[in-house]
C-alpha cells in the first residue's frame, strides 16, 4: 500500500491553498460540536449553502433524465434529502475513529452475511461492491470492527492539501487504502489475492467503460470488479449502509453474492442491485454524479489485471 506523504511546496497552488483553508475552517467549526448535533447541522449547511450554489442544477437534471414523469415537489425533495446525507456523511468521515467507533456498534444482516463469514475462515478473497449512497465508510468501519480486513480504493483528490487530510482521515477509519494508479493497484491486488476483502463503488461515469443499463438507461460502467472477480475467484458481494431515520445511525445489509458467469452480465447485476436501493431511497444517492454523460473519468482499472 502507498504510504501517505508530504505534500511537494510547489505543487500546493494558492488557489489550493485557498480552498484547503476554507473547507478546513467548516469542518473544523463543526467538529467542535458535540457529534450529536454536529451531523445534523452538517445536512443543514449542506442543504442550505453548498446544494443551490454547486449541486441542485445537476441533480435536477439527472432526475430530469431517468425520472421524467416525477413530480416537481418530489424532485425538489430528493434534492433536500441528497444533499442533506451528503453534508451528514462529509461530517462523519471527518470524524475519524469517533465516527468509526458509532459504526461498529450497528449490527449487519442480509442473505450474504453468512457468505462473507466463510470466506473470511476460508481465506477467499472478497470484492464488496457497493455505490455513492448513504454512507458506505459505514460498513467499511463496520466489517473491519468485526475483523474482516477491508481495503478500499480511492480517486486522489485534485487539490494536494485536501488529498492528503482526507486520506488521513479515511485510513483512521479503516485500511489499507490504495489510490488509484500503478503502485495502488499493485498494492490492491496482492492484497486482493491474499485473502482481503476490497471495497469498491460502481456507480459513477467511466469513459471507457461499457453500457449498461443503470436506472433504466444506458451508462458507461466498469467492468474492473466483475474481471477481477472472476480472475482471482473472488466473491463478489453487494452491500450497502442505509440511513436510518434518526439520521445518526444506520442499517447495514449484505445482499447474496453475485454468481460468476462473464464480466458484462455480473455488472449488469451490480447496476440492478444499486438502482434497487437507489429507488426505494432515492434521497441517499449522491445524484450529483456526472452518472450518465459528461466529462471523461478515465481512472477506470485496466483491462489486463496482474497475474
Amino acid at each position: 500500500m502507498s504510504q501517505t506523504s508530504d505534500i511537494p511546496p510547489q505543487r500546493l497552488s494558492v488557489r489550493h491553498w485557498i480552498e484547503d483553508r476554507a473547507g478546513a475552517l467548516v469542518i473544523g467549526a463543526a467538529k467542535q460540536v458535540p457529534y450529536r448535533w454536529r451531523v445534523p447541522f452538517m445536512g443543514w449547511f449542506s442543504r442550505t449553502v453548498l446544494a443551490p450554489l454547486a449541486m441542485n442544477r445537476r441533480v435536477r437534471a439527472n432526475l430530469d433524465h431517468v425520472l421524467p414523469d416525477m413530480s416537481d415537489a418530489d424532485k425538489r425533495r430528493i434534492c433536500r434529502e441528497m444533499a442533506d446525507n451528503f453534508g451528514r456523511s462529509l461530517i462523519e468521515l471527518h470524524s475519524g475513529r469517533e465516527f468509526a467507533e458509532r459504526a461498529a456498534q450497528f449490527q449487519p444482516s442480509g442473505p450474504g452475511l453468512a457468505a462473507l463469514d466463510e470466506a473470511h475462515a476460508q481465506g477467499r478473497p472478497v470484492i464488496l461492491i457497493s455505490a455513492h449512497y448513504g454512507n458506505y465508510d459505514a460498513w467499511r468501519a463496520n466489517l473491519s470492527a468485526r475483523g474482516f480486513a477491508v481495503g478500499g480504493l480511492y480517486k486522489p483528490m485534485s487539490n494536494p492539501a485536501t488529498n492528503r487530510r482526507y486520506v488521513d482521515t479515511i485510513e483512521s477509519i479503516a485500511k489499507p487504502l490504495f489510490p488509484r494508479g500503478a503502485e495502488g493497484m499493485t498494492d490492491m491486488i496482492r492484497f486482493l489475492r491474499k485473502g482481503g476483502m476490497l471495497g469498491l463503488l460502481g456507480d459513477q461515469h467511466m469513459a471507457h467503460g461499457e453500457l449498461v443499463d443503470f436506472l433504466g438507461k444506458p451508462a458507461r460502467t466498469a467492468t474492473s470488479a466483475a474481471k477481477m472477480a472472476l480472475k482471482y475467484k473472488a466473491l463478489l458481494v453487494p452491500l450497502y449502509a442505509t440511513r436510518n431515520p434518526d439520521g445518526l445511525t444506520f442499517t447495514i445489509t449484505v445482499e447474496e453474492p453475485i454468481p460468476h458467469s462473464d464480466a458484462l452480465t455480473m455488472t449488469q447485476a451490480i447496476n440492478d442491485s444499486a438502482s434497487a436501493q437507489v429507488l426505494a431511497h432515492p434521497g441517499q444517492w449522491f445524484w450529483a454524479h456526472r452518472r450518465w454523460k459528461g466529462a471523461a473519468d478515465t481512472g477506470d482499472l485496466p483491462d489486463t489485471l496482474p497475474e
